[in-house]
This record gives structure tokens, C-alpha cells and sequence, in this order.
């Protein structure tokens, strides 16, 4: 049975320096951190898909952590097939999108310095995987196949974990094509939750095609999703009984995974690490290896 490592999708969002739950004197970019990893084990940095990360960050987030915490790290817009601000780049790679295709050889930069970047924490085990995130308009098909091993091939050797946005991917029919590619890539499925009576939800499942790594992403339940502000889209605090849902689930991944890494999304105020809390009891509650 692999271990559990449960966190949020950020330890510096706005809403969650402003709910009150880091304590006086850790409210720095330092004792942030340091509180944060102190209470989980996982992380994911949210922030590195609106602006490349930079390799100073990376070597400072693994000085303020302990052995044994690591950090999800999200992929960059770009490297996704997201509409990327011009303002997003560094500066010296401005101007080159137009009408945010890239050129030629901008994609080959973004991605050589992302890499860069990353490299502080692969050196000292902090990184987890690399998430990439598709948009609901990357549909199943020959087209989207052929990125999704481009992808592959530039990250060789990194952990990988990728979610879907198109609920295609893990309906009936294609489910096992799906999981079969992710296999054959070495690339980790990423499962979510999610408000499921829109016509672009993707359904709960479970998939594990890498021995080594699942991941499960709560986004929250709430209705406004898609449609709504940021703050709207993932307004939801967790119950215990919706989380018990998740319970079953996460046991038989982490019966197939050497470890799943349990993160949360509803980021407005304390309500991801409220959630996370709740669910580490739940799955500590079932004899689970968690942490």
C-alpha cells in the first residue's frame, strides 16, 4: 500500500495569508513556508503557471523545507496550450506570441528555462511532479495525442502527472485508450472532483497508469464553474461527508501507486487547508499510511 501525502494548491494565495490561518509572526514569504510545511507534506505551486519560476525560488523554497516534503510544480501556460500574456514572459522573450502562438524558437526557450528552474528541487527530492494541466478545448484526438508525447519527450526523466479539462478523455469507450497512452508515457493521471451536472465536467475516476505517483485535485462543488470568477469557481467548503466519498477511492489508488499525493483547490480563505485537514483525518481514520 503506497503513502499519502495530502496538501493544498498553494501556500500563498491572497485569500489564504488573509483568512488568519498562518499565525502571527510566520507571515513572511519565509515563515509562510516554513508554517505551511511544518502542517503538510505537499504543496503545489500554483503561481508557475501565470509566470515562469525562477531557479533562485526553487533553491529557497528547499532550504525553508524539510526532508521529505515536496512541491507539485504547474506547468507554465504555454507549455500547456493556454492563452499566455505577453506580460507573462520574461522580459527578454516579449513580443515574439503573436496572436499567442509562439515563434519558432520561443517554446524551446520557455521550456529550457523552466527546466532551469525546476532543477534546485529535483536535486534535493523536493519535486513531486510536474502537473500539466490541458484546457477543456484540448479534446481526445490524433492532434492531441502527438502534443501530449511532445510533451513527454521534453520531460524525460521528470515525474509527470497530467489532467484533463475535457471530459472526453475519461468517458466510456475512451478510458482505456486514455490510460493505456498515459502508461506507455510514463506520465501519471491526474484524478478530479468536481461539481458534475455541467456538460464540461469530467467524471470522478480513478485511473492509476504509473506504479509510482496518482494524484487526486479537488477543485470543489460549486455550480459557477466555468462561468464565474475565480473566487466563485472554487467557493466550496468540503463537508466530511463529501470527502468520506473520496476515502474508498484513494485507498484503492494508493493499492496500485507507490504513493498519491491528495491536494486542494477551493482556494478562498482557509477552505483548502480546512479540507485537507479533514481528509488526512478521514484517510489516518482507515489505517492509512498518510502524511
Amino acid at each position: 500500500m503506497g503513502e499519502i501525502l495530502v496538501g493544498a494548491c498553494s501556500w500563498t494565495d491572497r485569500a489564504l495569508v488573509g483568512s488568519g490561518w498562518y499565525p502571527p509572526g510566520w507571515r513572511d514569504a519565509e515563515g509562510r513556508l516554513r508554517h505551511y510545511a511544518g502542517q503538510f507534506s505537499v504543496v503545489e505551486v500554483d503561481s508557475a503557471y501565470y509566470a515562469l519560476p525562477s531557479e533562485r525560488n526553487s533553491l529557497l523554497w528547499s532550504q525553508r523545507t524539510p526532508d521529505g516534503f515536496v512541491f507539485d510544480v504547474k506547468a507554465f501556460s504555454l507549455l500547456t496550450g493556454h492563452p499566455t500574456r505577453d506580460a507573462a514572459l520574461p522580459a527578454d522573450l516579449r513580443g515574439r506570441t503573436g496572436r499567442g502562438v509562439p515563434d519558432d524558437g520561443l517554446l524551446d526557450e520557455v521550456w529550457a528555462r523552466f527546466a532551469s528552474a525546476l532543477e534546485p528541487l529535483r536535486r534535493t527530492d523536493r519535486l513531486g511532479t510536474v502537473l500539466f494541466q490541458f484546457p477543456p478545448w484540448f479534446a481526445p484526438g490524433a492532434r492531441s495525442e502527438t502534443f501530449l508525447r511532445e510533451c513527454a519527450a521534453r520531460t524525460a526523466g521528470w515525474p509527470l502527472a497530467v489532467e484533463f479539462r475535457h471530459p472526453g478523455w475519461w468517458q466510456e469507450g475512451l478510458y482505456d485508450r486514455t490510460a493505456g497512452l498515459l502508461a506507455e508515457l510514463g506520465t501519471s493521471a491526474v484524478a478530479v472532483d468536481m461539481v458534475q451536472t455541467l456538460r464540461t465536467s469530467v467524471p470522478p475516476v480513478t485511473p492509476v497508469p504509473s506504479p509510482e505517483l496518482a494524484v487526486v485535485r479537488f477543485h470543489g462543488r460549486n455550480e459557477a464553474w466555468g462561468t464565474g470568477s475565480k473566487e466563485d469557481r472554487f467557493r466550496h467548503t468540503y463537508t466530511d461527508g463529501e470527502l468520506a466519498e473520496w476515502v474508498p477511492r484513494v485507498a484503492r489508488m494508493a493499492g496500485h501507486a507507490k504513493r498519491v499525493h491528495v491536494l486542494f483547490n477551493n482556494c478562498c480563505a482557509d477552505a483548502a487547508v480546512r479540507a485537507a485537514e479533514a481528509m488526512r483525518r478521514l484517510l489516518t481514520a482507515e489505517g492509512l499510511t498518510v502524511r
